[in-house]
């Protein structure tokens, strides 16, 4: 970028992304505006990190104002906030001001293949298996991206020439759609989410489908061929080379990674190879892993690394922080952080997986204007009334008025906060079997929490007192 541009980044906040992206920016010698519907005492932890460079900075808080559009040269959106019916966002295209998403800046400034990730469910835990499966090739390789400890531009001075990055991609990063796209773009899913933010399925799924927009027949788009929505991306026409992961066996005119008779298949041409038999590795991870396992090793396949290199990487897979994850285990517990869960999904899978283990599950929270019939089904099919504890919030109530309709109980064990709700937890493990305690929300969390991760460190805060 050009040392002195006027910049305008619209979205501070508080979870290092539009605070690293700032830094980036003031080291290239941005003279910058930052603006931002917090207070300065909300957003005091990223301004205190900012005052080195307190000479090139003028703050516009608690408000976005219109005239700050028109005294910069570039406009970068905070992926927080939302291009949809933003009037600011509205009035930097009237007066043709360039505006992008921190997508666009950190990949107009990179020079590397990227691998991007997006999707309903399983982002996080394909992106990193993506990245640790690739590190049998590429010691050096980095990742991040929608991830609070790696933002987009945390890590892109660590960058190597001709390395591939691995980059998980929210869809409100691609609200507006960067003219360069990776050169393999994963779309793990799409279930009904972000409702509140994009109102229709359809809108939704075309601002996934931005990841692919620009690609060319050089890329490459992994779908998932068992999603329904799958049939909505392909009618875009995606100019890309089109592979399929599947949790089914695969008609051989595709090319791509299925499970079949309890291995992972690789197919291309006609061709079909098998990698991995993972009957024990679906028993440990889950299925829902075993799809996400899919995904990392065909673009591991892409990238030519060998089975073997595969199979050991395999063997060493990272736990996903609060993705199912465990954090505490004895002879009388289990005891499982799902708090990256945001939606009903998720404790669909924890129910699953759980379902003839002793299960008590912690549910609930903020409603993204989701459905919770199918959530609500799964409570009554695989966990006894008695060990259903509730987090009170907008979601939840949604969840107890689909449970009324099945029936499926008289009164419900609802708590206003985790220690209530953990507490309760724990009285219900009297009896001498192993008790599997999950805290699987299924909801978003801004009603209590200043975000899932937040929600899910209180969680262990208070596993770890109530824990001996």
């Amino acid at each position: 970028m050009k040392t002195k541009q006027k910049v305008l980044l619209v979205g501070l906040g508080i979870l290092g992304g539009g605070l690293t992206t700032a830094l980036w920016l003031l080291k290239h010698g941005a003279d910058l505006t930052i603006t931002d519907t917090k207070s300065k005492k909300e957003l005091a932890s990223s301004i205190k990190k900012l005052k080195k460079y307190s000479r090139q900075i003028k703050f516009v808080l608690g408000r976005h104002r219109l005239s700050d559009v028109l005294k910069n040269d570039l406009i970068i959106l905070n992926q927080a906030v939302p291009v949809l019916n933003n009037k600011l966002v509205d009035y930097a295209i009237k007066h043709h001001k360039p505006i992008k998403k921190e997508l666009e800046l950190f990949f107009d400034n990179i020079s590397q293949p990227v691998i991007g990730i997006t999707g309903t469910r399983g982002k996080t835990t394909t992106t990193l298996w993506i990245h640790h499966l690739l590190k049998a090739k590429f010691p050096e390789i980095q990742v991040g991206g929608n991830n609070p400890d790696y933002p987009l531009f945390s890590f892109i001075n660590k960058l190597k020439k001709n390395i591939p990055v691995v980059l998980e991609i929210p869809c409100f990063q691609l609200e507006l759609p960067p003219h360069k796209t990776p050169h393999i773009s994963v779309i793990t899913n799409l279930y009904i989410d972000h409702l509140n933010r994009y109102q229709t399925m359809k809108r939704y799924a075309r601002i996934k489908a931005n990841m692919f927009k620009y690609q060319t027949d050089n890329n490459y788009l992994i779908l998932n061929y068992d999603n329904p929505w799958t049939k909505y991306f392909l009618s875009l026409k995606p100019k890309a080379k089109v592979y399929f992961t599947s949790l089914k066996k695969l008609a051989k005119k595709y090319d791509g990674v299925c499970l079949h008779n309890n291995w992972l298949v690789f197919q291309l041409r006609g061709r079909q190879e098998k990698i991995i038999n993972v009957k024990e590795f679906n028993q440990k991870w889950g299925l829902h892993n075993t799809d996400n396992l899919l995904r990392a090793v065909l673009v591991s396949k892409i990238f030519n690394i060998s089975n073997n290199k595969i199979k050991q990487q395999i063997k060493t897979l990272p736990q996903i922080k609060m993705r199912q994850e465990i954090i505490f285990e004895d002879k009388k517990y289990l005891i499982i952080n799902d708090s990256a869960g945001t939606s009903p999904e998720a404790a669909e899978q924890v129910l699953a997986r759980f379902k003839d283990s002793g299960l008590i599950l912690i549910t609930g929270g903020t409603d993204k204007n989701l459905d919770f019939k199918n959530l609500a089904q799964a409570i009554k099919k695989f966990l006894p009334a008695q060990n259903l504890i509730l987090i009170n919030g907008s979601a939840t109530k949604k969840l107890i008025i689909e449970l009324n309709k099945l029936p499926y109980s008289r009164s419900y064990n609802v708590f206003e906060t985790i220690p209530e709700c953990f507490i309760y937890a724990l009285s219900l493990t009297k009896n001498k079997r192993k008790h599997v305690i999950v805290f699987s929300p299924g909801a978003a969390s801004f009603e209590k929490f200043k975000n899932e991760f937040d929600r899910g460190n209180k969680f262990n805060q208070i596993v770890k007192k109530s824990i001996h």
